[in-house]
């Protein structure tokens, strides 16, 4: 049997176990603990916690989210770290007003649909077992079968759709998970593993401002789970909802998203934009030019930010631009395996992601 350890988790006063092969944050989670969280490969920084007491084994912490000065002086990953005596970890946890956190449950699935719902997308559907309690915006693990190693992918399906999980994966060139597998053989009736919720990126409901949410390629999943979960609620607010996208056939549910404008115009304002290529009834340039133009001020609005770093480090200085502040601004930057080896997992001194 693995050895277990006692997790103490400060300022919260809260203690866990954790298994010597089970990184601290999952146990955590596990327990209804919940702590700052994005990545959970150890590209990112977001876990970073203070080590007060005990040993742990950074395992596959990137060199560039916890350098080395950070270790010696007792930093660490809490996503990747594992604990080899009894810990306590100081973190820096924000308490929200009006946020309902889920613990990380294990679900098992069947593969119920599966086709290509754009260039080098896939769209995945997960009928499961049971039901999965999540906040819109969040995202699962899954495990890739035989390979030892689970893969991340945002829900883009609201959280009233509990017993069915809907993955828009993207291809990666000579991905483990996605060449290797989702885009190789993966088929309808497969079972799959999975777990969640997990992520710190989501609606919050308490605040009512007008949204600004960009997009940038399969960066439109979470958005698109929140987008469906404010107009099913009771408490509908204004939306404005940009996918940059490079090409026309990368612009993945473009009649799905004119179509809930057309029944909700009150609420929802879908602003497609593709850079590399003229296309009829579509922004061309880049999404975040769009957005600058669209608006003289954002102040008094809220913004949500998901895609590739690049993009969303790039819509950040413009809502910064356009006068809105950190606090009004939430993101989730979508790293892959390749981040560990570069400084691409770094953020902006100028914003922690949420």
């Amino acid at each position: 049997m693995t050895e277990s350890f006692p997790i103490s988790v400060e300022p919260l006063g809260r203690q866990v176990e954790c298994r010597a092969d089970q990184s601290i944050l999952d146990a955590c989670l596990r327990a209804g603990v919940w702590l700052p969280h994005a990545c959970t490969h150890g590209t990112c920084g977001t876990c970073k916690v203070e080590i007060v007491e005990g040993e742990v084994e950074h395992n596959d912490a990137s060199s560039y989210a916890l350098m080395d000065f950070e270790r010696s002086e007792g930093k660490g990953l809490i996503c990747v770290a594992t604990p080899r005596s009894a810990v306590t970890i100081e973190a820096d946890v924000d308490a929200e007003d009006g946020i309902e956190t889920h613990p990380v449950v294990d679900h098992v699935g069947t593969v119920a649909r599966i086709d290509d719902c754009g260039t080098d997308i896939r769209r995945v559907v997960l009928d499961l077992d049971g039901q999965i309690t999540f906040n819109p915006g969040q995202y699962v693990q899954v495990t890739v079968p035989g390979q030892g190693v689970t893969r991340s992918w945002s829900m883009a399906n609201p959280p009233g759709e509990s017993g069915r999980v809907e993955l828009n994966i993207r291809l990666t060139p000579g991905g483990l998970a996605t060449e290797g597998w989702v885009f190789r053989n993966l088929a309808v009736g497969d079972r799959l593993e999975l777990a969640g919720p997990y992520g710190r990126f989501f609606l919050r409901p308490t605040r009512e401002e007008p949204m600004v949410l960009i997009g940038g390629g399969t960066g439109l999943a979470p958005l698109k789970s929140i987008v469906r979960h404010v107009l099913a609620s009771d408490q509908p607010r204004r939306m404005y909802l940009y996918h940059g996208a490079r090409t026309e056939g990368h612009l993945y549910d473009r009649t799905v998203f004119e179509e809930l404008e057309q029944a909700h115009p009150e609420s929802l304002s879908y602003r497609p934009c593709v850079s590399d290529e003229e296309v009829p009834g579509v922004r061309h340039g880049l999404v975040t030019d769009a957005v600058e133009r669209d608006f003289e001020t954002l102040r008094g609005h809220v913004a949500y930010l998901c895609g590739p770093p690049p993009m969303v480090e790039a819509a950040l200085k413009s809502l910064m631009r356009k006068r809105l502040f950190p606090r009004d601004i939430y993101r989730e930057d979508f790293f892959d395996m390749s981040d560990k080896n570069g400084p691409g997992g770094l953020r902006s001194p100028l914003l922690r992601s949420r």
